[in-house]
């Protein structure tokens, strides 16, 4: 993944640190994910689930979708962090950000 946006230079690592919220949020959504896949396969197939499809099914939700979804989950943690920390002026290109307003 690139180190700044190539269109306002905006660094996708705020602060030190930044990469938490990042790892937080991909494991809430993956282990939500996991759940649901555990859920659904033991619920619609109750009394007798088929054990080895929902361990299969769960491998693969566990393994494949905390990878798919981490560029998702950094994009989302830098559009939080910039509702609790709005950009300042100067840590964009002239003409992006809170310095697009005044012109």
């Amino acid at each position: 993944m690139l180190e700044r946006c190539p269109k306002c230079d905006l660094k996708f690592e705020r602060i030190e640190g930044h990469w938490t919220g990042d790892l937080g949020i991909n494991t809430i959504v993956s282990f939500g994910a996991l759940l649901i896949v555990l859920l659904v396969g033991f619920l619609a197939f109750w009394p007798t689930p088929p054990i080895v499809v929902i361990i299969i099914a769960a491998i693969a939700a566990a393994g494949l979708l905390p990878l798919a979804f981490f560029p998702f989950s950094k994009t989302i943690w830098l559009a939080l962090d910039i509702l609790m920390r709005p950009i300042e002026p100067g840590e964009v290109r002239p003409g992006f950000g809170p310095q697009a307003d005044t012109i």
